[in-house]
């Protein structure tokens, strides 16, 4: 593997890309376990195809904005590094496949000139911040989230809190009561609101709490009706040290935050969060907002002259892709990107228009799309003509047509049947057949390949699950249908139910069962899911029951969507944050790290980061230890009373007091600059003891 020299200025990002090089090469040395350093690449963004050889690479973007030169240096990148495709994802990431692993590190530095990172957008933490792609420009909000969603992917970016939790970590931002953000499904949601306090208007959030969709869908509790602004760092702070302490580990299906707070209650999790506060190095954390309130500017007033040939075609894509801003006169224009992938040639195109008729603005939406802001409405004739030369003119932005889908058995390692395909098919009749629903936006249907719901199929009016069905001896591609999820409003949400498993060359055919009971039966003030929950859901899979038979399977019902072959039944092992199975001298030599990164920042005077890499060092080498001894180690608080039972309590090794004691420290002290030199050398003594013990032990 041959080393690159990087450019990068700031030295944090740039000692990250090289420890991601480091890595690799020890990696293919056979140095490092394949289990850590797949838990290290994930943390990079860099995660396992279902193509062996190949990397897909997650660009975090946060709350979807990008400029001209960001969106130009990602098509860059993704020409050079992959085949010029980018993919946008339900939480407003890039997405580029088929990537070398060895060329990962080069990828990042390119991406860094401007400003752009890979850190944390896959593994055990802080996944992208997402947040609604009309915050700021919203007529209705009453203010604009944008400046809390970044201040809070600042403030947890390498954030030693949340590097190697049990299980990632989601959170969103609605600008509205809307609540387009979906926070009833984030392990934590805000939602913009205000309250009159003596006359003085007050900024703050309706905060929801350990939501979920996945094979176990859960709706978050609300943790806080009014949290004001400038708690919201310390909040999210203390909940993220309760579920890095107390969330669940060895088992992955049950290591997400929605399981412990089911399992402590609403009322113990916040006691626990309660008791960290002591330790936080903010307990008031004030955001400035001034960066987002600057006047927008614009390259050229010059309108440049089109002819719309279509004036019938231009005001129906004015309807169904046009949003009139809160700002007078500024439109925001909604581009629908089919499953959210599209070309670097057009992305390029794309960027220079944005930057010379816009604002130089445009934000990744949660519905895989791309939303335009601050089009001027003179601009708008030439904006669709533009559009239109680069096939971003389809109507339908955010309506029934516009179907989400994840990737499925493209790339993904744990899809079942494919997920592209059958979205294909579906907006395919949708639009040859039912052309009256091009403007509805008031059903959606979303699609995933698996269970793990990353299409949102369990939340969507009408959802559809990737599974296989049997049929004698032959296994089919099926999909399982789901119906009446869906978005509220305020916090409020819905998820749907299972209704019936079908092979899936049916799908198209279910579709048109349901809008045609739909249109025949509803009543006229009827939506959706006032009909569905009038019917029934008996109703429903009474309706299309008939589907599910399998007796009568032709040979076009084993092929699946998209494909030309048989179907197989391939599942690899996900890699989705996946837990990590750590030998022991691995586990201490991670220790010496932890110990080194909390030098560190005591050098740069961060106190508190110093504190918390002690803490994790503490706790990672007794896990060690524990892991030696066939203990359990699947919470942070298990493993330290374990070790008090295990190790201390039987004079194996020797403390001033007990073990829990010796760690608790952590929330029991404010982190101050006495106290974090005073733990790190309390971390390195401990460290240093348990090395001993554990050379002796493998020597006798």
């Amino acid at each position: 593997m041959q080393s690159f020299r990087s450019e990068i200025e700031n030295p944090l990002v740039e000692k990250d890309i090289l420890e991601l090089e480091r890595k690799i090469r020890l990696f293919k040395e056979g140095r490092v376990d394949e289990e850590r350093f797949r838990s290290l690449r994930l943390a990079r963004g860099v995660y396992g195809q279902r193509q062996l050889g190949v990397q897909m690479v997650r660009i975090k973007i946060p709350y979807g904005k990008v400029t001209s030169e960001q969106l130009h240096r990602i098509a860059d990148v993704s020409d050079e590094y992959s085949r010029g495709r980018l993919h946008i994802t339900t939480r407003q990431d890039i997405q580029i496949h088929y990537v070398s692993l060895d060329r990962t590190p080069e990828l990042w530095s390119q991406l860094e000139k401007d400003d752009i990172t890979l850190r944390e957008a896959c593994g055990n933490a802080v996944r992208n911040i997402t947040a609604s792609e009309t915050a700021g420009i919203d007529r209705n909000e009453p203010f604009d989230v944008t400046p809390y969603a970044h201040a809070t992917f600042q403030f947890f970016l390498r954030n030693p809190i949340c590097q190697e939790m049990g299980r990632k970590f989601k959170m969103s931002f609605s600008a509205t009561d809307e609540d387009t953000a979906i926070s009833f499904m984030h392990d934590l949601g805000f939602i913009a609101k205000t309250k009159n306090v003596g006359g003085t208007e007050i900024k703050g959030f309706k905060v929801l709490l350990a939501g979920g969709l996945g094979s176990q869908p859960r709706h978050a509790d609300v943790m806080y009706e009014f949290l004001e602004t400038d708690l919201l760092i310390p909040t999210i702070e203390g909940v993220l040290r309760v579920f890095d302490r107390y969330g669940e580990r060895a088992k992955r299906a049950k290591a997400r935050l929605k399981f412990l707070v089911k399992d402590l209650g609403l009322d113990g999790f916040l006691t626990l969060v309660e008791e960290e506060k002591r330790a936080l190095a903010y307990q008031s954390f004030p955001i400035d907002t001034i960066e987002f309130e600057k006047d927008i500017v614009f390259e050229t007033e010059n309108v440049p002259a089109v002819t719309i040939e279509d004036e019938k075609a231009y005001e129906t894509w004015k309807e169904t892709n046009v949003l009139a801003q809160k700002q007078e006169g500024l439109f925001a224009v909604g581009i629908k990107v089919h499953l959210g992938d599209f070309y670097t040639d057009k992305a390029r195109l794309l960027a220079d228009l944005v930057k010379k008729y816009a604002a130089n603005e445009l934000r990744f939406t949660l519905r895989q799309n791309i939303l335009i802001r601050h089009v001027r409405e003179a601009f708008l004739p030439f904006f669709y003509t533009e559009l239109k030369k680069l096939g971003f003119a389809e109507e339908g932005y955010n309506s029934i047509v516009d179907i989400t889908a994840c990737p499925g058995t493209d790339t993904c390692n744990l899809g079942i049947s494919s997920s592209t395909g059958i979205a294909a098919e579906l907006e395919r009749v949708l639009k040859a057949e039912y052309p009256q629903y091009i403007n509805n936006k008031e059903v959606t249907i979303k699609i995933s390949g698996c269970m793990n719901a990353c299409g949102q199929h369990n939340m969507a009016h009408i959802g559809f699950q990737g599974m296989s069905i049997k049929s004698g001896n032959l296994v089919a591609p099926a999909l399982q249908i789901l119906i009446g999820g869906g978005i509220l409003g305020n916090g409020q949400g819905r998820f749907s139910d299972k209704l019936v498993k079908i092979p899936s060359k049916r799908g198209p055919e279910a579709l048109r069962i349901l809008l045609h009971d739909f249109e025949s039966n509803s009543n006229e003030t009827e939506d959706f899911l006032a009909y569905y929950d009038r019917q029934g859901k008996t109703y429903f899979y009474d309706l299309l029951k008939h589907l599910s038979d399998t007796k009568n399977l032709t040979e076009d019902d084993f092929i699946d969507w998209g494909h030309d072959k048989n179907y197989v039944k391939a599942i690899g092992v996900g890699e989705c944050a996946g837990v990590v199975i750590d030998l022991v001298a691995t586990l201490l030599f991670e220790s010496e790290e932890k110990i080194e990164n909390a030098t560190e920042a005591i050098k740069d005077k961060l106190w508190s980061d110093s504190i918390y890499h002690s803490y994790a060092a503490i706790v990672n080498t007794a896990k060690a230890l524990l892991t030696g001894e066939g203990a359990k180690t699947n919470t942070h608080a298990s493993i330290i009373n374990n070790f008090d039972e295990v190790f201390v309590s039987t004079g194996k090794v020797t403390l001033e007091g007990t073990f829990a004691d010796f760690v608790y420290q952590i929330n029991k002290n404010e982190p101050t600059e006495e106290f974090a030199k005073r733990y790190a050398a309390q971390a390195a003594a401990f460290y240093k003891q348990v090395d001993i013990y554990r050379k002796q032990a493998v020597e006798s």
